[in-house]
């Protein structure tokens, strides 16, 4: 079984206070064991990073202001992880902010029932 162990990194906690993703990194494993099969990128959130995101990421505006759109990474992102297991720690807050994104661009959110947090 393929799986994906996913975290994402914000600009802040709350996808209702406007808060975006900076961050997605995801390793695939096949039947526990990783492959080399990666995906990671560093994303421009069109908004400034809170400071408390700030101290955890380290990621300044200036750095993630030349960094690609998640409009222009979804679709990689999407058949990456498709049909796989998704491995998430704090499901709900990575999945609020994932499906946030896919709701912005007027796509299907992602499915939970392939999640374990």
């Amino acid at each position: 079984m393929k799986e994906v162990i996913l975290d994402t990194e914000t600009t802040g906690l709350s996808v209702s206070e406007g808060h975006r993703i900076v961050e997605i990194g995801c390793i695939e494993l096949n039947d526990l064991i990783p492959t080399n099969n990666r995906f990671h990128c560093y994303l421009n959130p069109e908004r400034k990073v809170s400071e408390k995101a700030f101290e955890v990421h380290g990621y300044s505006d200036e750095f993630l202001s030349t960094q690609k759109k998640f409009s222009e990474v979804v679709d990689d992102f999407l058949t990456f992880i498709d049909n796989k297991r998704l491995v998430i720690h704090n499901a709900e807050f990575d999945l609020s902010h994932l499906n946030n994104e896919l709701a912005l661009l007027g796509k299907k959110k992602l499915n939970n029932e392939n999640v374990i947090d």
